[in-house]
């Protein structure tokens, strides 16, 4: 409430390139856009559905997630919503799912601690909105908070792929009661559930929480974030 608050009462700068007089500029928001494609991380962790995500994680991309989840910068989510919108029609159409499918949107939940340092929970509230925007245009979906953490975990800042693996072993459930609900939706007709994420890494919280999803029933054959951190190859110098 807190971060939502602040939003309406600073001048709006584009959380991308500080600019004054929008939330977004029509530039910034192009390069958030970006060019949806499936980007997962290399290697990726077993366990990982197919991930699609909107654009690389650097330059504006950055600043802009940044703001929102960090800074407390919280007008941007339904344009941050809309880029996973369109990132997962592009990964849907690419699969081959039918075009009517039932979506139930499953965000990677924020630890407890997070979302009281932030003020929110930046992922949840994007798959909110993305699950409104989908149904206002005639998509039935949902969001399914169904995603808790069980543990304290690390901060992954910093930590290698092995050493993300091992921290994030264990550390979602998935809520009984909710799952049950979400059991219950697999009835209908082709349903597709999909993970949902701000940024990938390493793959491993998406993995673990696709693993949490398996354990209690559910398939997770896709997943989408807004974008992907590159993978930049480190050369070996050799002497002259």
């Amino acid at each position: 409430m807190l971060t939502a608050f602040l939003d309406l009462i600073s001048p709006s700068r584009c959380a991308g390139c500080a600019s004054p007089g929008t939330v977004l500029c029509t530039a910034c928001a192009a390069e958030l856009r970006g060019d949806p494609l499936p980007r997962p991380p290399s290697p990726p962790p077993a366990g990982l559905p197919d991930c699609w995500s909107a654009a690389s994680y650097e330059g504006v991309v950055r600043r802009v997630v940044l703001a929102y989840k960090e800074r407390g910068h919280t007008a941007p989510a339904p344009l941050l919503a809309a880029c996973l919108v369109s990132t997962l029609r592009a990964a849907l159409a690419a699969r081959g799912f039918p075009p009517g499918a039932p979506l139930v949107l499953v965000a990677v939940p924020s630890s407890r601690r997070a979302v009281r340092r932030r003020g929110h929970d930046p992922v949840r509230r994007l798959a909110t909105l993305a699950a409104r925007a989908l149904r206002a245009s005639g998509r039935a979906a949902r969001a399914a908070p169904v995603l808790r953490h069980g543990r304290r975990v690390r901060d992954q800042a910093g930590l290698s792929a092995t050493e993300r693996a091992a921290n994030l072993g264990g550390a979602f459930h998935a809520r009984h009661g909710p799952i049950g609900r979400l059991r219950d939706s697999q009835a209908l007709p082709g349903p597709v559930v999909v993970l949902v994420d701000d940024v990938v890494t390493t793959g491993a919280t998406l993995a673990e929480a696709a693993r949490a999803l398996r354990r209690a029933g559910v398939a997770v054959p896709l997943a989408v974030t807004l974008a992907a951190t590159p993978r930049r190859v480190r050369l070996r110098a050799f002497p002259a």
